[in-house]
């Protein structure tokens, strides 16, 4: 399985993680074309902090106060140019921030220095970056908080901040105080990592190093480097043994709401962080047509999602099947050249691994739409010319390695 590892030995922030990512070979132009949506150009260099070679990025956006209505609309007017798997995430980033503001400072709190465009940007780009990595989870190893005082727009505070700490709270990272004062994550670090992390470090097992990015803070300490590095690894698991994770089962009847709700609101789940989400027509007691709705959803956001199925459906009650084991196959991302009335493309396919083989694989979506509008043929045409490509690259390399190989 293809895993992105976060190694914040000197903690993180939102512009450390999105060097990072661009260092290990996220896309620069789709990352810069998202991020140029909130803020001018934004500028990359290389910079070396304690001897280490690493990417700094610059926004030089200016400060703003806003509220989470007003991040939200900057996030959607920034959509044409943003993934939309990543602008899902970035509101999700925003969401815990605001939790975390909302439980320090109370209800109805505006954003400062986590509010300005630099900030928004910084989400934006790490979000996109991530979805252009095409990996299939995310570890962090232990996190650096840092020590000492500081001084922002609610006056002079203890490290970690106390936002950072709420957003950390419950997130399940592994946090140390690090070997530098000063603050060294700050609360966009701590909210992007807590919402890209899917993976238990200690459970990654042997793994080879593909990829190594280092992101640059803004200090240069000379006896300790101001970086955060990251590396794309290949896991190596046994053969014939499947990962397994556990996730919480909601579930819960509705009979008043039309499908359109239904939809909208499996939209929703989805965009809250839920891993699956569906309705089957069923029918009720005294024989009335109604829904089964269930969300699978990792344990540690279920409350959250059984909030948001009992606001978004009207029901008065969500069943939780707690902590249940799932079987979860190997998942790789691969490029495969498709031509279609001579038009020739690389496009992204999604294998899932069994026993060393391919047992299945299915075309990106989103990808395979766009082209479909490009070259005016229906979306299915593609993905069937897709999914074709892709065995037949699959059997190719089979022959050539023989049973098993990868």
């Amino acid at each position: 399985m293809r895993v992105l590892v976060f190694d914040p030995f000197h903690g993180a922030s939102g512009d450390m993680i999105t060097a990072a990512l661009l260092d290990c070979g996220a896309d620069r132009e789709r990352v810069a074309c998202a991020m140029r949506a909130v803020v001018a150009e934004p500028t990359v260099e290389t910079v070396t902090r304690a001897g280490i070679q690493a990417v700094k990025v610059h926004t030089r956006a200016t400060p703003a106060h806003r509220s989470l209505d007003d991040v939200y609309k900057r996030l959607d007017d920034a959509a044409p140019h943003v993934p939309p798997e990543a602008l899902a995430m970035a509101h999700r980033v925003f969401s815990r921030i605001n939790a975390a503001e909302e439980e320090v400072h109370g209800a109805r709190v505006h954003f400062h220095e986590v509010g300005a465009d630099d900030a928004i940007a910084d989400v934006i780009g790490a979000c996109t970056a991530l979805a252009t990595l095409r990996v299939s989870g995310v570890a962090v190893l232990p996190l650096a908080l840092g020590s000492g005082t500081a001084t922002g727009s609610h006056g002079t505070f203890p490290i970690p901040a106390p936002a950072t700490v709420a957003i950390l709270k419950g997130s399940g990272l592994v946090t140390m105080q690090g070997n530098d004062e000063g603050e060294l994550c700050t609360p966009t670090g701590a909210a992007l990592l807590a919402e890209f992390s899917s993976v238990e470090a200690a459970d990654l097992g042997g793994y080879t190093i593909q990829a190594v990015g280092y992101g640059a803070g803004s200090r240069d300490t000379p006896h300790s480097p101001n970086v955060l590095r990251a590396m794309v690894v290949e896991t190596t698991g046994t053969p014939g043994e499947l990962p397994q994770d556990t996730v919480d089962i909601l579930e819960t009847n509705v009979d008043d709401a039309s499908g359109e709700v239904i939809g909208e609101a499996l939209a929703r789940f989805m965009a809250a962080g839920a891993r699956d989400a569906s309705a089957m027509p069923v029918i009720m007691k005294k024989g009335r047509p109604g829904y089964l709705v269930t969300v699978i959803t990792f344990p540690e956001i279920s409350a959250g999602l059984a909030r948001l199925m009992a606001r978004e459906l009207g029901t008065l009650g969500v069943r939780r099947i707690p902590v249940v084991h799932r079987f979860v196959a190997e998942r790789t991302i691969t490029d495969v050249e498709v031509e279609i009335a001579g038009h020739k493309k690389n496009l992204p396919v999604k294998c899932g691994w069994m026993d060393g083989r391919i047992y299945t694989l299915k075309a990106e979506f989103d990808t395979a739409r766009d082209w479909a509008v490009e070259l005016d043929l229906p979306v299915r045409d593609v993905l069937r010319a897709i999914e074709d490509a892709a065995w037949n690259q699959v059997r190719n390399h089979q022959k050539s390695t023989g049973p098993g190989d990868r």
